[in-house]
């Protein structure tokens, strides 16, 4: 087990679409388990394979962890290659941050509900039908798995004044 490194943006894996995996061998699986722990750390409920800089379609998430208490606290992170959205429906705003974009919170418009089809790490085919938090989790992070970002779910106008801000640091930090 080893923590990964997050990027953040403007690193170019958070603007790629992650490759499927066809083979799950033991690579696949250290991968998961390092994403997890480096989600657990973060602190954050879902971690996807390009943010950390690696393009395969395979997140990590759970939402119960961050929330739980005492006895409840328990690890149990959920494991998905190649998840894809099936079938969704329902409406939510809710504000979201991502462990990617730093700093940055947005009202984001998803699916209230949402099916994924996917396969676990032993390759069984998994079909997870979500709602709420978890809804939500799981289509923030196949969003990274299509290269795309909170930020795309921003104005232009909040866009372009957090790159502006972003590049201002970037300069202020050299």
């Amino acid at each position: 087990m080893a923590l990964r490194s997050i990027v953040v943006i403007p690193h170019e894996a958070l603007n790629r679409k992650a490759k499927k995996i066809n083979n799950i061998d033991d690579k696949i699986r250290l991968l998961a388990i390092d994403m997890a722990e480096t989600m657990y750390k973060a602190p954050g409920v879902g971690l996807a394979a390009n943010q950390v800089g690696e393009l395969l379609r395979l997140i990590v998430v759970d939402v119960v962890y961050p929330y739980a208490e005492g006895k409840d606290k328990k690890k149990d992170p959920l494991v998905l290659i190649n998840p894809e959205i099936v079938q969704s429906e329902g409406e939510s705003v809710n504000e979201e941050g991502c462990l990617s974009v730093p700093d940055f919170g947005v009202e984001v418009t998803r699916a209230e509900r949402c099916q994924v089809r996917c396969v676990d790490l032993e390759g069984n085919p998994l079909n997870i039908d979500a709602e709420g938090l978890l809804a939500r989790a799981l289509q923030h992070e196949i969003d990274h798995l299509n290269g795309l970002t909170i930020l795309e779910h921003a104005s232009f106008l909040k866009r372009d004044l957090y790159r502006r801000r972003l590049k201002k640091k970037t300069r202020r930090d050299r």
